[in-house]
């Protein structure tokens, strides 16, 4: 009877401990799921902020470059007329208004106003040319990493008073677009057109050179920095690189010293939500009841009881 007991017993322990793993590997897939869907949202809002404003400001510097070109026209065409009223004149008159040396100096104008122009719109880190110095400086954020506008409500900065702009409407625009399936709601119809492919399972988007396949071209972007090597995102602190933002964000917290992540059972924080679930798993596999019987001890306090009803 005592080995049936003892048997019937192994068994039960081996039961709840195949559940409990069944139940720490759902959990940990639900989170990887999680991170995901939340990756996926960061990243689209991000890419259509970058892809709206990118078309905005390439219209604004035209219109800019449009009015500067405008002005420059405008300053050589005056000249132009001064030249051929004098010019005019001279043959009425017969008399020569202008000497040569000064028809040089109006060339040599016209000629210092583009060489200027020029010479003082050229990025000096890339090479890239803009006819307005506005433009040019807007340009240099890109390689100082300065952002300073700053969302108010989130506290997000940016490098374009534009891309502000655009991120505002996340904390105020109304979102009339709504999933028919989850009832997610989106203010872009191109937003849920993005987000439908996640429950059509649709993945166009193919990796040449493993055959990998997603659901957004971002994520075959991001994907890419696999068999690349490439690391755009950059420590400022450190000078340490990531392939991925997110990775960036993590190791930030190196320098931050932040641990925002608490265990309720023991007070032990962690620098990320992984590492706070995995130490979960360790108050989950403690065992402090045991049985003054038999030595077996369990995490629960239940446990021991019903273990207890074995010897009696």
């Amino acid at each position: 009877m005592a080995f049936i007991k003892e048997e019937i017993e192994d068994m039960k322990m081996a039961f709840i401990k195949e559940e409990i793993e069944d139940i720490k590997m759902a959990f940990i897939k639900e989170e990887i799921e999680d991170m995901k869907m939340a990756f996926i949202k960061e990243e689209s809002e991000d890419m259509k902020i970058e892809e709206t404003f990118r078309v905005k400001q390439e219209e604004t510097e035209e219109q800019t470059d449009l009015m500067m070109l405008k002005e420059e026209s405008e300053v050589l065409s005056e000249m132009d007329e001064k030249d051929q009223y004098k010019n005019h004149h001279d043959l009425i008159t017969g008399q020569k208004t202008f000497s040569c040396s000064q028809t040089e100096k109006t060339s040599s104008q016209k000629r210092a106003i583009k060489t200027e122009t020029r010479r003082n719109c050229t990025c000096q880190q890339c090479g890239n040319r803009f006819t307005h110095k506005g433009s040019l400086n807007r340009h240099m954020r890109i390689h100082n990493g300065e952002k300073p506008f700053t969302c108010p409500q989130c506290g997000r900065g940016f490098n374009q008073h534009g891309n502000l702009k655009v991120h505002m409407t996340i904390h105020t625009e109304v979102k009339p677009y709504i999933c028919q399936q989850c009832g997610k709601s989106f203010d872009q119809h191109e937003k849920l057109n993005v987000h439908m492919s996640i429950h059509t399972g649709e993945k166009p988007y193919i990796c040449q050179q493993c055959g990998k396949s997603f659901t957004q071209r971002v994520s075959l972007n991001r994907h890419m920095r696999v068999h690349t090597g490439e690391k755009p995102y950059t420590c400022q602190q450190c000078g340490k690189s990531f392939a991925q933002i997110g990775n960036l964000n993590i190791h930030m917290s190196v320098h931050t010293g932040e641990k925002p992540y608490t265990c309720q059972q023991c007070g032990k924080s962690f620098k990320r939500k992984g590492n706070l679930n995995r130490h979960k798993s360790v108050h989950a596999e403690e065992t402090p009841y045991t049985c003054q019987q038999c030595g077996k001890s369990f995490n629960r306090k239940e446990n021991l009881k019903r273990h207890m009803g074995f010897h009696t």
